[in-house]
């Protein structure tokens, strides 16, 4: 009914309207469009835009837990062909031989996870989008206001439509406009950092190997895709970033190589720079009348340990089963009660993450001696304590905690 509705310029009436056609938006829309239900999906930009190669030269690190999600959705099998699986991960600092090696085989025969490009995730997310016939994707198009009432929340778009839905879900980011207009206050941090991404080939096979290397000046990540190929993910602070910016693709190679060593052999970049700035994000809280707060929306995290969509996805699986099981037992999916269930369970895993990464983020951006040695003595604490490893993978691989059913295997 709500591509009928659209596709007629009508006012929508729907379940769930989504702020947000982005990994998370999506990921969400075809999560609640597969159980049934009548979704409208609002983005800024055009769709085609955001899979086009230019627009996004990231990837992300796809823990077990997402990954059992996505197999969920029914996408998993288009993605897989380009997704990278992540067989150990070396954490260390830089210029000490002391680190912890994380080895997949430690903890069972799959891998801790998987590496994917962003545009490989947006692709296999809008086609399954595309075909669910309850969902009306309005792009592009913006949220001009919103006004919570009693059984419904009306959203005004700026070229003058109206969506009316039960409940809305935040899914635009760490900025969002929206989170804005629903007057949900925010907490900001900026670490005066710029993350550039890049990819690379490298003559020398990766073998599933991530790594991640602190510098005074900022962490240093190299991760593993398909084929002889790596992205790096460095965070500098933003004037040296300016200044790397600033170099040819051959001098910009050769200070990573001089980073990261010859492990890899040779290196060339593929492709462009990209430059993020950085900056943590938290609102004050999850939820208002009528609307909830997912993924970045909720919380942006600094990526020091790769772990911000999976956060996001956890946001995601438990407020699709939430709003599920309220639709199927005939409940309002927007009412008071559903808002505090998905508000608690999801509180915690955020606060516990912002801590998690603000904290290694601030504990490695120095060089101030006593540090040096307590970050030493951590690392190789975890490195010679074998259930310890075993905690943190398990929780990087996102198994960790009350999970969603999508998301338990």
């Amino acid at each position: 009914m709500a591509k009928e509705q659209a596709a007629r310029g009508e006012p929508l009436e729907v379940d769930l309207a989504i702020a947000g056609g982005g990994l998370t938006g999506l990921a969400l829309a075809a999560a609640l469009g597969r159980a049934g239900a009548e979704l409208a999906v609002i983005e800024q930009a055009p769709l085609s835009t955001l899979v086009e190669p230019e627009h996004d030269g990231r990837v992300t690190a796809v823990a077990r837990g997402s990954q059992r999600f996505l197999a969920s959705l029914g996408v998993w099998p288009t993605i897989a062909p380009d997704a990278e699986p992540i067989l150990e991960i070396l954490v260390g600092e830089a210029g000490s031989p002391v680190g912890v090696r994380y080895d997949h085989r430690e903890i069972g025969p799959e891998p801790l996870g998987w590496i994917v490009p962003n545009r490989t995730l947006r692709l296999a997310l809008q086609a399954a989008v595309g075909d669910l016939p309850g969902t009306a994707v309005l792009a592009p198009a913006r949220i001009a206001s919103v006004a919570p009432g009693s059984f419904a929340i009306r959203l005004g778009l700026e070229d003058g439509r109206a969506v009316e839905a039960r409940l809305l879900a935040v899914c635009e980011g760490r900025l969002s406009p929206t989170r804005e207009l629903l007057g949900i206050a925010d907490r900001r941090f900026d670490y005066r950092e710029l993350a550039i991404v890049c990819t690379l080939r490298h003559e020398r096979p990766h073998h599933g190997r991530a790594v991640e290397r602190f510098f005074p000046d900022g962490p240093f990540a190299v991760l593993p895709m398909r084929g002889s190929r790596s992205s790096i993910v460095w965070a500098l602070e933003a004037g040296k970033a300016a200044a790397m910016r600033a170099l040819d693709d051959r001098a910009f190679a050769a200070e990573v190589e001089e980073r990261f060593g010859d492990l890899l052999g040779g290196i060339e970049l593929e492709g462009r720079r990209f430059y993020f700035p950085l900056v943590l994000v938290e609102a004050e809280r999850l939820v208002s009348e009528r609307a909830a707060l997912v993924g970045d929306a909720a919380r942006g995290i600094h990526p020091i340990a790769g772990q911000g969509w999976n956060l996001a996805l956890r946001d995601v699986a438990a407020l699709a089963e939430v709003v599920e099981d309220r639709l199927r037992l005939g409940l309002d999916p927007g009412d008071a009660a559903a808002l505090e269930r998905y508000a608690a369970w999801r509180r915690f895993d955020g606060l516990a993450l912002v801590a998690i990464c603000h904290g290694i983020e601030r504990l490695f951006s120095n060089d101030f001696e006593p540090l040096r040695l307590l970050r030493n003595l951590g690392l190789g604490l975890v490195e010679r304590l074998p259930p310890a490893k075993r905690f943190f993978m398990r929780h990087a691989m996102g198994l960790v905690g009350e999970l969603p059913r999508s998301m338990r295997g």
